[in-house]
């Protein structure tokens, strides 16, 4: 059985195995740098907890402040004065606030290098796949576990392959191709995945559209998306080359080798690139295919409140619906090109009157080569309203939010309700040509191209392929565990239902405060119902929401021993893992307990006893066998360690 890409690039990166790896495994890995940006401040304590006094490997974090660079207050500049301190402390490649958004700036800087895994803790490091680089998000926990031992784990999700064809029309853009793989694909079908990018159709797409397309696969709901390494990823990089030549190396003091070049963008870099021959097998496994005719795919406007829905330019310009305003920055598109073709669609009008246009580059390289070509004056003739690179608007912070009642439309990755300000408001996504266009107009507009209502993809589901039916436990993890179902039978279950968001910043709660708050939200019957060594069982996506860790912890100081789901959200699983916590995913058996006890009550107890076999991967009730995905050795060391944290601090003191 051959392996995919995916899994070429984790094999790479992989610690303590000899094995070949495969979907579903868990590996410990060593990624090639972990970003983290504003959130570093929240990072520095849990560094400091697990008793780390220096980066095991200072040239692999990176810090790059982005998300609230418009607060000038006292308490931010202070926060970000001593993000700055520890980074110079430790050592650490430091990217202070203005020079733009952590994402753009690992791909400017070549942190982001091609073959390689890099991850960071913000959930768009999917962009990295652009260049393809094996981007992934971490949490919190996992970035100062990586600062202290250079070592983080991962379960490989399962792997689609998302095949591109033909060519993009004129007018037609990266942004167009994500919002019509959401629209189109959008009941959960690449949830949790990883996505591979093949087919004729990718060689057209520029660097500039693959990272809009890889940095949105996240809003699809996948951990991961990668494109092939081709002539245009080497081109782009040798360009890159160029740029850093011509401008004279921006970036950190660290970024000059002794020979005067970029530590990571060289060379010698260069020609290990195009030596590399880094290419799925032929035989390799996927469990889906999507394929997508980009002949078929027009400008389109998704929205409002979600990415699961949109409508052509042209459909949407139809209807008039007037805006107040109009946002082209963010991680996703705020780059030259798109910058460019926002200046085509402007220049010589001006921003229609009762609308705000708030422009930001990706980057403070962006903005002066912007500047250069003469598209950054187009824009501000036209009365866009200019924000420092960073992220800003699209996370509801800084200048420009959407106020009740506003409709506003925006080149940024995510419309949820509330997010860029008011929930009382409407937010649309689009292209940054029909975000600049629809400035200038007043209301949403198209641009001028051909247009056809009828996207053509396909969506072919492989038969499964199991892996061994045995597992490899580690000294001292057990080979069983044993205990009475209590079952909640919803779907979707959020961690605001396990653990009520009014108590996620209250960090004096004790974990026995905890336990007792437990599914509060869920359902308040449930302190009465479980009982000390009960197994929970779930619905599907268990999990789902924020990336509150207390969703994991609650229901293991409650005495829950493991959860077993349909499945999970990644997030929730890596914070269980993360706390010591089993869980486990088996979709036959939680059809079972929903044919048996149906889902008419939130909470059931069914005195059900069932018995988990970690080594044979099997969960046996009654006379029914029901097959399990199992723990790999990664997530069993850190089960017996009782978390991460405490893995990191053996790892620590083993290094003296």
């Amino acid at each position: 059985m051959g392996q995919n890409l995916i899994e070429k690039i984790v094999q790479r990166h992989a610690v303590g195995t000899g094995d070949t790896v495969k979907s579903g495994d868990y590996v410990r890995l060593r990624p090639r740098h972990v970003m983290t940006h504003d959130n570093t401040g929240a990072v520095i304590p849990k560094f400091r907890e697990i008793g780390a006094k220096a980066m095991a490997d200072p040239r692999q974090p990176v810090f790059a402040l982005d998300h609230n660079v418009q607060d000038t207050s006292e308490k931010n500049r202070e926060k970000y004065q001593k993000i700055e301190a520890f980074a110079a402390e430790m050592g650490v490649d430091f990217y202070p606030a203005g020079k733009g958004i952590g994402h753009q700036i690992m791909c400017e800087q070549g942190y982001a290098f091609p073959g390689t895994l890099v991850v960071a803790s913000d959930s768009h490091s999917n962009m990295y796949g652009g260049l393809g680089c094996l981007g992934t998000p971490v949490v919190r926990t996992d970035a100062a576990a990586i600062w202290a031992t250079g070592q983080t784990w991962w379960q490989i999700p399962p792997v689609t392959k998302v095949v591109l064809t033909g060519r993009l029309k004129p007018g037609a853009t990266g942004k167009d191709v994500i919002l019509t793989l959401c629209g189109l694909f959008n009941h959960d079908d690449v949830l949790n995945h990883a996505l591979e990018f093949s087919g004729d159709g990718v060689l057209s797409l520029s660097i500039s559209d693959r990272l809009a397309i890889a940095n949105m696969t996240t809003e699809w709901g996948a951990l991961a998306g990668l494109f092939p390494i081709d002539i245009t990823t080497l081109e782009w990089m040798k360009k890159r080359y160029d740029s850093i030549r011509r401008l004279g190396l921006p970036g950190v003091k660290s970024d000059m080798d002794n020979r005067g070049e970029h530590p990571r963008i060289n060379p010698d870099s260069l020609q290990k690139l195009t030596n590399i021959e880094l290419y799925p097998d032929k035989d390799a496994i996927y469990v889906q295919e999507i394929t997508l005719d980009l002949e078929t795919v027009v400008p389109v406007v998704s929205g409002p409140h979600n990415v699961k829905t949109f409508l052509t330019a042209k459909e949407t310009e139809s209807q008039k619906i007037k805006i107040n305003k109009a946002y082209l920055l963010s991680c996703v598109n705020s780059r030259v090109e798109d910058l460019a073709a926002a200046a085509d669609a402007v220049r010589g009008k001006k921003v229609a009157p009762g609308v705000s246009f708030y422009v930001a580059a990706a980057s403070s390289e962006v903005q002066k080569s912007s500047e250069e070509r003469g598209d950054w004056q187009t824009l501000l003739d036209a009365g866009a309203i200019v924000l420092p690179p960073g992220c800003g608007p699209c996370i509801g912070l800084g200048t420009g939010l959407l106020e009740d009642g506003d409709v506003g439309i925006s080149a940024t990755n995510r419309n949820f309700k509330g997010r860029m300000g008011s929930r009382e408001a409407q937010a649309f996504l689009a292209s940054p040509a029909v975000v600049a266009a629809s400035a200038v107009a007043g209301y949403i507009r198209s641009i001028e191209a051909e247009e056809s209502a009828k996207p053509s993809a396909t969506q072919v589901i492989n038969k499964p392929v199991h892996s061994e039916t045995v597992s490899r436990l580690i000294p001292g993890f057990p080979e069983k565990t044993e205990g009475d179902i209590i079952f909640c039978p919803a779907d979707n279950m959020n961690t605001d239902g396990i653990y009520p968001g009014k108590y996620t910043y209250n960090d004096a709660m004790t974990p026995e405060e905890q336990a007792a708050v437990a599914m509060e939200n869920y359902d308040p019957e449930f302190q009465h119902l479980v009982k000390d060594g009960n197994i929970l069982a779930g619905g599907f996506n268990f999990g789902t929401g924020s990336s509150r860790e207390q969703a994991a912890t609650a229901l293991k100081y409650r005495g829950i021993r493991l959860v077993i789901a349909g499945s999970f959200s990644q997030t929730y699983k890596r914070n269980a893992i993360n706390n010591g916590f089993m869980v486990v995913e088996s979709p036959e058996f939680i059809r079972y307990l929903i044919a048996e006890y149906g889902k008419g009550a939130l909470t059931i107890r069914t005195g059900l006893p069932v018995v988990v076999d970690w080594k044979e991967k099997q969960i046996r009730v009654r006379d029914h066998v029901f097959s399990m995905d199992g723990l790999g050795t990664a997530a069993q060391e850190l089960i017996l360690k009782d978390g991460l944290n405490n893995w990191v601090r053996d790892a620590i003191e083993d290094k003296g």
